[in-house]
């Protein structure tokens, strides 16, 4: 009889839920002290009573979950779509909308950052080779040029996943210097770089130009190369003079990081790339090291006869593994744009964004991927233009739990409560239970990857919601709100 009257009464609660949800709730406008307010309002919330849990099962719980927050206000008027999926059964649990393409913002690198893990292997590394022509007499002295051989290194020099600094490369040089005697260098430092040769990329449509008070672009961001003579020259009318800059690449020569600009009319920039920069802080090192270089730092981006050579040094970057896991926690929308341009480079012979987007969405095709409602427009997620829907996305991570990549893959994404951009998430319900990727533009929040249940099961979901209303905090909160009762499932 006590069980009974629980049950009554539990259901007394979700009608009266329900009936609040179609009437009250419709009437009510979003303020922002609508989460102050929400007691007082008698608003319908999440599932959350003993009596409720004990009588509803967990995936009941998250199906009114998702119910409710139809008409929170926060949500009611946005565009949004959740799943969750059970990888073992292949079957859908729980969704909303799972089938509507939505803006993916930075769970787009979930696409990009597995391309490149399952097309170049995690142990791939970039390499930045040190090597000499010509001969070294009995006085030390290098009749010859020394080379510079680049490959696209994205960490080179920003310390980023455990990549060297400049000053450790070039200390890594002078030691290969010193084993091969070299005390003077009767030639150039020519910097080779060929496989950039011709090019300049067009940026993706409907980019995010402005966020969080900074104006940037998503290819290769040089803030953290520090060259002391870097300079923006901006000759543009309609910016903002207090806003930030952040340059499109070393390679494809658009925009550079700055605090300030000037002038009016196109963008250039007075920034060296970074083979560059390498080469001239390596040149002035050995000037000032006692030896001396007679000849100039210069690019030499193809040799129809070239030297013979002999190889001084090589640095070999971080590997892809670790690049990958750097991109996922930190969401690093520079490194990812790079790792893109090396799969088009890789497969395609030119390191483009376009020849990058061609090999992803190539890729995602071969391994079946859902392409309904896929629009890949750049490797970060910054543009607009990009779409996925919920159900493809967890398809899609639910394959890779097959491949013999996936430990370094699940290991790259943050986790709830503890690292990356879910430290500040899931807190306390689902802390250290919640592995998945963020996505955050204006008035967009995403979330997919995995969550480990109570019961020890791994379950797969995505969460996207675009044109929120309110803040991205509140957001947040909806999102760990859904997801809370998944983890009884």
């Amino acid at each position: 009889m006590v069980n009974y009257r629980k049950y009554i009464s539990s259901v007394a609660v979700l009608a009266s839920g329900f009936f609040l949800a179609q009437s009250t709730v419709s009437t009510v406008l979003y303020s922002q002290a609508y989460d102050s307010q929400r007691n007082t309002l008698n608003l319908p919330s999440p599932v959350t009573s003993v009596a409720e849990k004990t009588i509803l099962s967990a995936k009941e719980l998250v199906d009114i979950n998702v119910n409710t927050m139809m008409a929170d206000p926060v949500l009611k008027n946005a565009t949004w779509g959740f799943v969750v999926y059970d990888p073992k059964t292949k079957k859908v649990i729980s969704s909303y909308n799972e089938n509507t393409p939505l803006v993916p913002a930075s769970t787009t690198k979930l696409l990009t950052t597995e391309t490149a893990l399952s097309l170049l292997g995690e142990n791939y590394r970039w390499m930045t080779q040190l090597e000499y022509s010509g001969t070294i007499d009995e006085n030390g002295v290098l009749n010859g040029n020394l080379y510079l051989i680049g490959s696209g290194d994205p960490s080179l020099g920003t310390n980023k996943a455990g990549a060297w600094s400049y000053r450790d490369i070039i200390s890594d040089f002078m030691g290969g210097l010193s084993r091969e005697g070299i005390k003077k260098v009767n030639g150039d430092i020519i910097i080779q770089t060929a496989l950039f040769k011709g090019n300049i990329a067009m940026l993706p449509e409907n980019v995010v130009w402005l966020e969080n008070n900074n104006y940037y672009l998503p290819v290769g961001t040089t803030r953290e190369i520090n060259p002391a003579n870097e300079k923006l020259i901006v000759k543009k009318s309609g910016f903002a003079s207090d806003k930030k800059f952040f340059y499109v690449s070393p390679y494809v020569k658009q925009m550079v990081y700055a605090e300030k600009y000037e002038g009016d009319g196109s963008l250039t920039t007075k920034l060296p790339d970074a083979p560059a920069y390498l080469a001239n802080t390596f040149r002035t090192t050995l000037v000032k090291s006692g030896i001396g270089v007679t000849g100039k730092v210069t690019p030499k981006m193809t040799d129809a006869a070239p030297e013979n050579r002999k190889l001084v040094a090589a640095y070999k970057s971080p590997t892809l593994g670790d690049i990958v896991f750097y991109t996922n926690q930190h969401s690093d929308n520079s490194l990812a744009e790079a790792l893109l341009r090396t799969v088009g480079f890789q497969k395609m012979g030119d390191q483009t964004s376009e020849s990058g987007r061609v090999v992803v969405t190539g890729h995602l095709k071969d391994e079946s991927f859902d392409m309904i409602g896929l629009n890949y427009m750049d490797g970060s997620g910054l543009s607009r233009s990009n779409n996925v829907t919920p159900i493809s996305q967890v398809k899609f991570l639910t394959s890779l739990m097959e491949e013999k990549y996936y430990k370094t893959y699940f290991t790259s994404l943050p986790v709830g409560g503890q690292s990356g951009t879910l430290k500040r998430m899931f807190i306390g319900t689902g802390n250290g239970q919640v592995f998945a990727k963020t996505g955050t533009l204006n008035k967009v929040k995403t979330l997919a990857g995995y969550l480990k249940t109570n019961s020890g099961k791994t379950l797969v979901f995505s969460l996207m919601v675009n044109n929120y209303s309110g803040s991205v905090d509140m957001v947040k909160k909806r999102m760990e709100k859904i997801l809370e009762p998944a983890l009884d499932l």
